[in-house]
């Protein structure tokens, strides 16, 4: 399974961007998704998960503001995030987890994307 992932950039406080997750493969749709973030000299948090049958999940930091969904035509795992902050700067990484059960836990997920960069500037 190949990720890749696109849409970061720089956005000031309060704007928004769409993260893309592109994956390869066809059986995207037997595949649980996630996000996580890595920021500067912080260890890599859970930001949001989809289940096979697109139930969600997301840390209090982000609930309300972020939005995962997937489009399993496309083969796309989607990251709409809203009302950014500058705590919300960060490598954006998508991951694949094949097997097992839906997980907010990064060891859990066996295939990862290359990661993409969200500034926010206040």
């Amino acid at each position: 399974v190949q990720l890749q992932a696109s849409g970061g950039g720089l956005v000031q406080t309060g704007g928004s961007l769409r993260l893309s997750c592109a994956a390869s493969g066809r059986t995207f749709s037997s595949y649980r998704m996630g996000w996580f973030r890595q920021a500067p000299g912080k260890e890599r948090e859970f930001v949001a998960a989809i289940s096979r049958t697109s139930r969600t999940y997301y840390p209090d930091s982000v609930k309300g503001r972020f939005t995962i969904s997937r489009d399993n035509a496309k083969n796309t795992v989607y990251l709409q995030m809203n009302s950014l902050k500058p705590e919300d700067t960060a490598v954006y990484y998508c991951a694949a987890r094949p097997g097992g059960s839906n997980s907010i836990s990064s060891p859990a997920y066996d295939y990862w994307g290359q990661g993409t960069l969200v500034t926010v500037s206040s």
